[in-house]
């Protein structure tokens, strides 16, 4: 029996070990997403200073462990053996749930997650070992500490609204002193801006780390606690006049360094408060496994476990080998990355690519908020809104980044104030000992910085607010489904036991291996839009561009329309489903190379005014092609599904012909962009026209075949639809050529 609770044990440092590498990946977003999005420094460089900061913060978290032990349950109210079958259920969930976040780059709270899987797995082996006894459902509250797990969640959620109410409120008063040429105020008040900063965040590491870590003395923390005031002043003045002497003769950017001492703080924040999350869980099941096997004589159904109420310091060398962990985990995990760039993209000042589309509260949002601002401009002066408009005025910078090539996603202002704000809201609120999250804190900070600093511009606003909105659903989402998954795994292995433990682990880590695969594809597809934002432009690659448009476009018709129609006459269900999802695709490529086209043109150097609405009017062809396709499809695969009888030999013989026709054409189209070779113009009008007039013999075909009563309604339906759209094909892939041709000669290739 001893075994069974050994490998439970086992399984949970596994479990954990898995916990560290996807809970980094989501929290990384927390002390990355500015420095990497002002780029103060090379990405590497920001993970070293990162990964000091977490391996720092282990030692601080100590005192935090008590949260998995006793924070939303009582455990002198459950035996040993119900105990590890809890413990257990929460480390499997906390893995799934994390790793789809990753996955999918949305950050969510590992607080959160960890508080209502305690609480699902809880009031799971709590049904359950009412359901074998005598006690009825009223009995449940003697288990589950619900009080405490309603304190935590509620101040969690006014956390969220607090903080970016604040961090909108100190990014507006910040760009009006600095505004977006920054670098010609810093001498006059980079300084005591520097210094109320970087005291902040001293303030934070004292607050945050001193009270929780491993090798601090109850007299240091007093002695700290007593001396707040005079350690912060004397900080204060001293960095004060450092920062002016390194600003004044070494010409030092101080917001850089402000910028990099805040990541170094908020990752040790990270790693103090949420270690927990991670392997506060392992431990107390360690913690309970050792007491269990110093008493062999005792029954593991019997033993009760007062013990968990008591605090315990966790061994250092435990905090230090989770630290390592992470750190590791940082510099590795691509799916941190994808993690941290949603927020960034979230934030960032300019446009660019959209991963979230518009929905109606955004939209209704945004319209309210301008009718506000209109409202505004009637009541209040002009003068004042001319001085705002001054001092959010961005032309200068934007010439000046396009000079310096640089490319970060927002300034070392905003940078700033998105870390001493969440630095100093964290610690106040752990001084005023109210809970919260990191997560919610620093991500709705850097909402409200972007917000103020008008980065959420008509352009993106609709978008922006989505993915926002997307984010916060996603909490609330954590938190159902952290309790019911927990909840569904704790009943399963009080039911099957050792089996049921081990099918429960093997499904974790299939689920892991699943969504690696599924982030892989993400991530190459987010790597071609993003290549197509950032690459440099010219004459000769924008026509190389067209071309391989053209191609990649026409090439899946040619392929794709011959296949519909021989699936259609056959009656293959299946295939027209792949060139449903075929065409799907196809669909997706035209609409993001229309999306783009501004982006593209905008980067051009030349003279574009004469040629460039060739490129347009192709992109806008290519988009039609794609829609004609889909038109096609959709009737045909709902004939198809209803069992309604398709073509009779006489229908059959004619589509088949046609689409034979139809590839020579394409690979005379084809041919000639590929080549560049116009010459062949008349022959491929020639041929086009030739399949124009078979398309109209086929519909008096259809005709007669109505007459002679050998078809039915719906078959005459979809044949006349089929024939219709693939004539729009063929007219706009000859206006394709046409165009491209135009596009070539007339820029003097």
């Amino acid at each position: 029996m001893d075994n069974i609770y050994l490998f439970f044990v086992i399984a949970l440092f596994i479990l954990a070990i898995s916990d560290l590498v996807v809970g980094v990946g989501n929290d990384a977003v927390n002390f990355l997403n500015s420095a990497i999005g002002a780029k103060v420094a090379p990405y590497k460089v920001i993970l070293a200073i990162a990964g000091a900061g977490v391996l720092v913060g282990t030692t601080f978290s100590s005192g935090m462990m008590e949260v998995a032990r006793s924070g939303v349950f009582f455990p002198d109210q459950f035996y040993f053996n119900e105990i590890m079958i809890l413990f257990l259920a929460v480390m499997i969930t906390d893995i799934i749930l994390l790793d789809t976040f990753n996955t999918f780059g949305l950050p969510t709270s590992t607080t959160v997650s960890i508080i209502f899987e305690l609480l699902g797995a809880a009031v799971a082996v709590s049904l359950f070992k009412i359901y074998v006894s005598s006690e009825s459902i009223q009995d449940l509250g003697n288990y589950i500490n619900s009080a405490r797990a309603l304190t935590i969640i509620s101040g969690i959620l006014l956390s969220v609204v607090f903080a970016f109410t604040v961090g909108a409120i100190v990014q507006f008063l910040s760009r009006l002193l600095f505004t977006f040429n920054f670098e010609r105020n810093l001498p006059y008040f980079g300084a005591v801006w520097g210094s109320i900063a970087i005291t902040s965040i001293i303030y934070f590491i004292l607050v945050k780390g001193a009270s929780g870590s491993s090798f601090m003395t109850p007299q240091n923390v007093q002695w700290i606690t007593d001396n707040t005031f005079l350690l912060l002043s004397s900080c204060f003045i001293g960095v004060t006049i450092i920062s002016q002497v390194l600003i004044s003769f070494f010409k030092v950017n101080i917001l850089r360094i402000i910028v990099l001492i805040g990541t170094f703080s908020i990752a040790m924040a990270f790693a103090g408060n949420d270690l927990v999350n991670f392997i506060g869980v392992p431990l107390a099941g360690y913690e309970s496994y050792l007491l269990f096997v110093n008493d062999p004589a005792l029954d593991p159904t019997a033993y009760t476990m007062e013990s968990l109420l008591e605090p315990v310091k966790t061994p250092t060398y435990f905090l230090l080998a989770a630290g390592i962990i992470m750190i590791l985990a940082l510099f590795f995990s691509k799916k941190a990355r994808s993690v941290t760039q949603t927020e960034v993209d979230l934030a960032r000042q300019q446009e660019g690519y959209e991963r979230f589309s518009s929905s109606l509260f955004a939209r209704t949002l945004v319209r309210k908020a301008i009718d506000f601002g209109n409202a505004l401009r009637k009541i209040l002066p002009k003068s004042f809104f001319r001085f705002l408009d001054n001092r959010f005025d961005e032309s200068l910078s934007n010439r000046r980044k396009k000079m310096r090539k640089d490319d970060s996603h927002f300034d070392q202002v905003r940078a700033s104030v998105n870390m001493f704000v969440a630095s100093i809201l964290i610690a106040l609120a752990t001084s005023l000992k109210l809970p919260l999250s990191t997560t919610y804190v620093t991500f709705m900070v850097a909402m409200g910085s972007s917000f103020s600093d008008r980065a959420w511009g008509r352009e993106s606003a609709v978008y922006r607010i989505t993915g926002v909105i997307t984010v916060i659903g996603g909490w609330f989402f954590t938190a159902f489904t952290a309790f019911t998954v927990a909840f569904l795994f704790a009943l399963f292995i009080s039911w099957g036991g050792l089996i049921a433990a081990i099918i429960a682990i093997l499904i974790a880590f299939g689920f892991v291996i699943r969504t690696t695969f599924i982030h892989k594809g993400r991530s190459e597809a987010k790597k071609k839009e993003e290549a197509k934002l950032t690459r440099d432009w010219d004459d000769e690659s924008v026509v190389a561009e067209c071309k391989l448009n053209i191609k990649n476009t026409l090439e899946i018709v040619n392929d794709v329309h011959p296949s519909i129609i021989i699936a259609f006459t056959k009656e293959e269900r299946k295939k027209l489903k792949k060139a449903n999802k075929r065409i799907m695709e196809l669909n997706k490529y035209t609409k993001g190379l229309k999306k783009d086209v501004y982006l593209t043109l905008k980067k051009l150097e030349s003279d574009y005014v004469d040629t460039g609405h060739h490129y347009v009017q192709v992109l806008d062809y290519l988009r039609e092609i794609s829609h004609c396709l889909t038109f096609i499809i959709e009737p045909l695969f709902e004939h198809v599904e209803n069992n309604h009888a398709t073509t009779i030999p006489e229908q059959t013989k004619e589509l088949v012909e046609l689409s034979k026709d139809m590839k020579e054409l394409f690979r005379l189209i084809l041919d000639a962009i590929e080549r560049n070779d116009f010459k062949g113009m008349p022959r491929v009008i020639e041929k086009n026209n030739a399949l124009l007039d078979k398309i109209e013999k086929i519909k008096l075909l259809q005709i007669k075949l109505i007459k002679a009563e050998k078809i039915g309604t719906r078959n005459s339906l979809v044949m006349f639809n089929l024939l219709t759209e693939t004539k729009n094909v063929l007219l706009h892939s000859i206006n394709v050529l046409k165009s491209h041709r135009d596009f070539y000669l007339r820029n003097g290739f």
